[in-house]
């Protein structure tokens, strides 16, 4: 077997060796001056970054790939890593401690079958680069993996033949959550996310509550990831506490790669109890809903040219979703639409365009994380067939994410506008825009540093009393908790500082944060700047272990000046955070924004 070759880093050339000579000289100055201090110096350390030469990963990955474009794939080998121990540049490393040897024992690795599924190449095919990168980033989306690497090796006897290794390194795929919610309920959560090693998702929350029935309840859900390797979904559930009971059934074929053509998805609850008319509502009600929803999507697309670097596509998207309640809670006049029985027809049409490029320490910590460029246009329709009258749905939607120029950061920019017409008039209307920067990674002494900007605007046009807008979610202000402040009008302005730590505590990643969250909201008829101000500011520490299903552990200290009466000045969290994503820009069900 030949030996497999190395991707070559490309330096800068003489003149920027000379720029960053000189800035390092400047820097360096710098950091002695304030090291003469230890505050001053860690101030350095956290404030002050030098720069940095960019690399590109992505063209690192494609220069690899390259180096066998053409080739006959000859043998294909899958090789799934433990959890704990090994890792792709030293696959013989053993673990040192005995908790990591007990997890490794119980953890069952990969299904090799179940990773060869997940390939878009097979024996008899000629390599392509661009699909090999496309293929790892796709692979690395799986909840129950940390990464993959696939290692070419050209044949030793036959030149023209390649033989692939395919490395793949789990996550133990054991996790538990929960929470507890003022004094009078609470919720665990213990779940699975590779059972048996095949891919399979399990889980099982148990909810309580002192004053509601039933006291103690269940939620359970069974999801199967790529069904016959076609990238196919499905998702049975089962919910039975004080705030939800009965079914939920999701199907779904999304379009995660250029290649999909066809995507489509179903999709059926049927709740005797819940609190919300659809899972992702914004409107929380105090009386019981009993109800059925289902939806069905179908989308089909073309490619409109055949750069596969910068491939446009033209998809054509249909869908009917139908909401029936058995029962209503009692309403006041002028809010009927919210509860009425409804079917609504609806088709799209969107022109997106989308690449991938690598990065590390955005939302993860020290695993390759795939940055989506491009854009992605969206026109919708619909007719709405209500009890109360018909009406037409108009919707317009727009967003751009890019690396800058100057590699200095990440951009993504969308704004929207959508609304019913009914007799004439328009309603149920909404603006919406936003605008995020999330600054390059830098070096700060030993550490990584990165900053993250976001702006988000909403306005409501003739929405229903029962609809409004609030700053209680996390995408806000962190940790407001405030019932009070409502609008159907909200600006908000988000920034934060990580400093993601070198060293570890018991193997989890540390990052420290500093934050600083400004929320303006009110009525929909007045200039947003005239409104209702509110704040927050605070710092944190996030732990997260990469070899882990767990979501990351956060203890969060924040501070909210003119806060509302419903509400503390200081606030003191010790929570799980969600990892954040990256808009894809890939084509998705049509479907109105919510207001939220």
């Amino acid at each position: 077997m030949g030996s497999p070759a190395v991707a070559q880093v490309v330096l800068p050339d003489s003149a920027s060796m000379i720029k960053f000579q000189r800035q390092d000289e400047f820097y360096d100055s710098l950091a002695n001056r304030a090291n003469r201090n230890k505050f001053t110096g860690w101030l350095y350390d956290v404030l002050i970054s030098p720069p940095r030469p960019y690399v590109d990963k992505k063209a690192l990955a494609l220069d690899y790939f390259n180096q066998y474009e053409g080739m006959v794939i000859a043998k294909i080998e899958i090789e799934a890593l433990e959890v704990f121990g090994p890792s792709f540049t030293n696959p013989d490393k053993k673990v040192d401690n005995w908790a990591e040897r007990f997890a490794n024992t119980i953890h069952t690795k990969s299904n090799l079958k179940t990773i060869e599924k997940q390939l878009l190449f097979k024996i008899g095919d000629i390599i392509d680069p661009e699909l090999m990168y496309e293929n790892e980033r796709l692979i690395r989306k799986l909840p129950y993996l940390k990464d993959v690497k696939f290692v070419i090796e050209q044949d030793s006897i036959y030149s023209a033949f390649a033989n692939v290794k395919v490395l793949t390194k789990d996550r133990f795929s054991f996790g538990a959550s929960g929470g507890v919610n003022g004094t009078s309920s609470g919720d665990i959560r213990l779940y699975n996310k590779n059972i048996f090693g095949i891919g399979h998702e399990f889980s099982v929350k148990f909810v309580g509550h002192l004053n509601q029935e039933p006291y103690l309840g269940i939620e359970t859900y069974y999801k199967i990831n790529n069904i016959g390797g076609r990238f196919l979904d499905m998702e049975l559930g089962y919910l039975n506490t004080f705030r939800d009971e009965g079914f939920i059934y999701n199907l779904e074929k999304p379009f995660i790669t250029e290649e999909i053509k066809w995507g489509y998805g179903l999709s059926v609850n049927r709740l005797f109890r819940t609190e919300r008319i659809t899972n992702d509502d914004p409107i929380k009600f105090e009386e019981p809903l009993n109800e059925s929803y289902y939806n069905l999507w179908a989308g089909h697309s073309f490619n409109l040219n055949t750069n596969n670097e910068n491939l446009t596509q033209l998809t054509l998207t249909a869908s009917f979703h139908n909401v029936s309640f058995f029962e209503k809670p009692k309403i006041e006049p002028g809010n009927e639409h919210l509860f009425a029985n409804r079917s609504m027809y609806m088709a799209g049409i969107n022109l997106t365009q989308r690449r991938y490029v690598q990065d590390q320490l955005i939302y993860s910590y020290g695993i390759t994380e795939d940055i989506p460029e491009g854009y992605k246009h969206e026109l919708l329709y619909g007719y709405d067939a209500n009890e109360f009258g018909d009406r037409h749905f108009f919707q317009f939607e727009t967003s751009n994410g890019n690396l800058l120029l100057s590699r200095t950061g990440y951009v993504f920019m969308s704004t929207g506008i959508g609304g019913y017409f009914n007799k004439g008039n328009f309603e149920q209307g909404q603006i919406n825009g936003e605008l995020e920067f999330i600054t390059k990674l830098v070096s700060a002494g030993s550490k990584q540093v990165r900053s993250f900007i976001n702006l988000s605007y909403t306005l409501g046009i003739e929405r229903y009393d029962l609809e409004y807008l609030t700053l209680r979610r996390f995408d806000h202000i962190r940790g407001f908790n405030s019932r009070t402040a409502i609008g159907q009008q909200r600006f908000s302005a988000k920034f934060e500082h990580v400093v993601f730590l070198p060293r570890q505590f018991y193997k989890f990643n540390m990052a420290l944060f500093g934050f600083a969250d400004l929320g303006i909201i009110g009525e929909s008829n007045k200039l947003i700047f005239t409104q209702n101000y509110y704040s927050g500011l605070g710092v944190g520490i996030r732990l997260h272990n990469e070899n882990l299903v767990f979501e990351t552990f956060r203890f969060r200290l924040a501070f909210y000046p003119f806060h509302p009466s419903d509400m503390s000045f200081v606030g003191v969290v010790l929570d799980e955070q969600s990892k954040s994503r990256f808009m894809s820009f890939e084509p998705v069900q049509p479907y109105p924004k919510p207001f939220e």
